[in-house]
């Protein structure tokens, strides 16, 4: 008897049973807990993506412009839907997260499953994003300096399948909120783009007629006006600077990028840094040099049109023996506005014109064979551009007609062989409120990080012919408002913060 219960006493056989009977709901347990992790972090995540798609969708329409904050809110109803699973609502955990109709007048608003705020600022990455980050609450300021969207996704009940209620003695511990927020920002840019900067022409209305920078660039009559850019300094509207260039600030590296046809540089809207006390010599050459002049070692070739009303146009000769005609009936450049030639322009303090220029003479002294083609036709307000004029000439393979005087639009003989680009002579260049950014404080002297209103492309009408005045006409500017011609230089990009 005691030999059989020594033997049972001993026996191992079925030890793993009892085990794994002690074991099992912890392994059960352990099993439920993993399974609710990845549900939970797939809930998560579906809702993280979907907070992520809407904040990129309404930031890419973060321009700044009037009608932004609609754009924005159409862009997330109509653009993005996004399906989530593993939750307490939709039919067998799956739901479609959704924004609603778009409104467009508050900075913060909620519609569908999310809800969002325009901001103007972020703080800093361990601090929360509070009020004073809100964009304006009157909607056209709000608008105009929206740089930010933060949008959350509404809280969606999680079941867990591990019975937590059996520890806590709450039936409702089993269950739980899952949320998810992000913040997208609109970052907008140009690469190879000219190193200047020009204070908005069009930034005081009462100045201009009512018109702003964004009508204007839709409208023929104003884009004629001729604008005088004067870098002098004080930087009223319709003078201009320079920016800070990558490979340094001296005066050959500004001549080097006005004068080459495609400068290596990118400039963000956010923020442009400004370049004080650069001289006008290297802005002189690297600008004539677009002509066909012999001002510049660092042109890499005129424009195929280079016509300007000179005497002794088939020289390739240095800027200061350039001879212009002095009869416009024989040949003359793109003339200026009729208050420009008089002095008695009154708008941005003389330096615009009202866009009268006199095409019927340019026309009659440099295509005396040839009768004005219906495309350029109009007057009035329907008066067609000087930029138009020229691409005209390229356009139809004119610009070696001989005018009265004998002068062609082709470059002088022994000049670098001219860029095939049609656009060699438009100037781009950031456009900058500059009113309001001394309004509100911030200098140019130095590099200061300064928003860019917009960029811009500018016909250069003339060569520099003495001092440091550019004579110019807008042609396009980038964001709403413009044309499109711009897009090859845009690098327009919503970009997630937070």
């Amino acid at each position: 008897m005691l030999r059989t219960i020594r033997a049972f006493w001993h026996d191992q056989r079925g030890i793993a049973l009892i085990l794994v009977s002690v074991t099992l709901p912890a392994i059960i347990g352990f099993s439920l807990l993993a399974i609710d992790m990845s549900r939970v972090n797939n809930l998560h995540n579906d809702l993280q993506k979907a907070a992520d798609a809407f904040a990129l969708a309404g930031a890419a329409e973060l321009d700044g412009l009037p009608g932004s904050w609609v754009r924005a809110e159409r862009a997330m109803a109509n653009l993005v839907i996004n399906e989530a699973t593993f939750s307490t609502v939709g039919t067998n955990g799956r739901f479609n997260l959704a924004s609603g109709p778009p409104v467009g007048t508050a900075r913060c608003n909620s519609a569908g499953n999310i809800s969002w705020c325009f901001l103007k600022t972020l703080p800093s990455d361990n601090q929360p994003i509070t009020s004073a980050n809100y964009a304006d609450a009157i909607q056209t300021v709000g608008e105009d300096e929206t740089r930010f969207i933060e949008v959350k996704v509404t809280p969606t009940g999680f079941a867990a399948i591990f019975p937590a209620s059996f520890l806590t003695g709450n039936a409702a511990s089993n269950s739980f909120n899952i949320a998810a927020a992000s913040v997208a920002g609109f970052t907008s840019g140009v690469c190879d783009y000219t190193p200047v900067f020009m204070c908005n022409p069009y930034e005081n209305t009462a100045l201009t007629g009512g018109v702003t920078l964004e009508q204007a660039a839709q409208t023929r009559q104003y884009r004629r006006r001729q604008i005088k850019l004067r870098g002098d300094g004080s930087y009223a509207p319709g003078n201009f600077a320079f920016l800070a260039s990558p490979f340094g600030n001296g005066a050959s590296q500004l001549e080097k990028m006005l004068a080459d046809s495609k400068p290596q540089n990118c400039y963000s809207r956010d923020g442009v840094d400004t370049e004080p006390g650069q001289n006008s010599g290297p802005v002189k050459d690297g600008i004539n040099s677009r002509f066909g002049i012999d001002s510049s070692s660092f042109s890499d070739g005129p424009a195929v049109n280079v016509r300007k009303g000179a005497i002794n146009w088939d020289q390739f000769v240095k800027d200061n023996k350039v001879n212009y005609q002095t009869d416009p009936t024989k040949g003359i450049g793109l003339e200026r506005d009729s208050c420009q030639i008089s002095g008695t322009c009154t708008m941005m303090g003389g330096r615009m014109g009202a866009g009268d220029w006199n095409f019927a003479r340019y026309w009659a002294a440099n295509h005396p064979l040839r009768s004005v083609p219906s495309a350029l036709s109009g007057t009035g307000a329907d008066l067609p551009t000087r930029y138009e004029v020229y691409r005209y000439e390229i356009d139809n393979n004119i610009v070696s007609d001989a005018s009265v005087g004998g002068e062609q639009g082709t470059p002088p003989t022994g000049a670098l062989t001219p860029i095939a680009t049609p656009d060699r002579r438009l100037l781009y260049g950031a456009v900058l409120d500059c009113n309001a950014i001394q309004a509100g404080g911030l200098s140019f002297n130095g590099r200061v990080n300064v928003p860019a209103r917009r960029f811009a492309s500018f016909f250069i009408t003339e060569p520099i012919i003495d001092g440091k005045d550019i004579m110019v006409e807008l042609v396009d500017i980038t964001g709403k408002g413009g044309s499109g011609t711009l897009d090859n230089f845009l690098r327009d990009e919503p970009q997630l913060y937070r």
